[in-house]
């Protein structure tokens, strides 16, 4: 006769079976769940909550107003908002270009090795990044100034009449300077690291095969670091449409030149804070971020295209 198995012994096992797999699920939710909460909290929070704003108008007569997506249409139509929008793409054309040249040719120097003392260089080459913007904006602030400044000190010395670098004409390659020698050492540091990575057998294949230093530069150490040039160029492009810091500290110093709407930005910050206008100065925003978003990912996408 056969042994009859107890009611429910035929399920025990597929039972302990899935309970590890939901153990397991479980256990990697409890390590996402915490970043996942801070990421929802700090950020799709306020993308949702400016959406919102962005939707309404305060008004003299009624208060508060939806007006769907009027104030786009507005945005889209403000000459200021387009100026701002154009200075930041020619700020972003010219000095993107100039830093990340520097800081590619600073890295090679030091990846050479026929630097001497390249430790040295490195350390002073990032050490302006340390300093914080707004420090570093103050004080080249004080060392473009006409009145007390460097300029000011080699005019009464010499007796000549420089130009002046807070000028209209001038003060956007002003603070093009700075931003460059805030963050040249930044990018530096990235194609360095880059460059330590490189495969030495290609280098002894190189060298084997007669090519000589440019010949390696150019078809083993610019195409191994691709992929930071691309990084260093999106995280450019995106701080060159973040411009503010600059210009609204040297607003003070030359309120001719830097006007409220000098960059996006910018515009966004007076409007909010002292134009009372929340709901533009999102709508702005948005527009912006989208902007910056789109154009980010075009050169993500043709930096990493594998014929390029």
């Amino acid at each position: 006769m056969t042994a009859l198995s107890p009611p429910g012994a035929a399920e025990r096992p597929a039972l302990l079976a899935r309970r590890p797999r939901d153990r397991r699920r479980w256990a990697g939710w409890g390590f996402i769940g915490p970043f996942l909460a801070v990421f929802g909290l700090v950020f799709l929070a306020p993308i949702g909550y400016s959406l919102y704003l962005s939707l309404f108008r305060d008004q003299i007569i009624g208060g508060t107003t939806f007006v769907g997506l009027e104030n786009y249409g507005d945005a889209l139509a403000d000459p200021q908002f387009w100026e701002g929008l154009g200075r930041v793409t020619a700020f972003l054309a010219v000095q993107v270009p100039v830093m990340l040249g520097i800081a590619l040719l600073v890295a090679l120097a030091l990846d050479s090795g026929r630097l001497y003392g390249k430790g040295f260089f490195r350390i002073s080459i990032f050490l302006p990044y340390a300093v914080p913007a707004v420090v570093a904006t103050l004080m080249w602030g004080f060392l473009y100034s006409t009145r007390f400044g460097l300029v000011a000190n080699i005019d009464d010395a010499l007796g000549v009449t420089l130009p002046d670098p807070l000028s209209p004409d001038l003060a956007l390659a002003s603070i093009g300077n700075i931003v460059t020698w805030e963050f040249t050492g930044y990018n530096m540091l990235i194609f360095y690291s880059a460059l330590r990575v490189v495969p030495q057998s290609l280098y002894e294949a190189a060298e084997i095969d007669g090519a000589g230093q440019l010949r390696v530069v150019r078809s083993i150490k610019l195409p191994a670091i691709r992929g930071a040039l691309v990084i260093a160029t999106i995280f450019s492009i995106i701080g060159s449409f973040q411009l503010f810091n600059e210009p609204s500290i040297l607003q003070k110093l030359a309120p001719n030149a830097i006007t409220t709407y000098f960059t996006p930005n910018l515009y966004t910050y007076e409007l909010s804070f002292a134009g009372r206008q929340q709901n533009y100065a999102a709508t702005v925003a948005i527009i912006m971020g989208l902007i910056t978003m789109v154009i980010a990912y075009v050169v993500q996408l043709r930096g990493m295209r594998k014929d390029v």
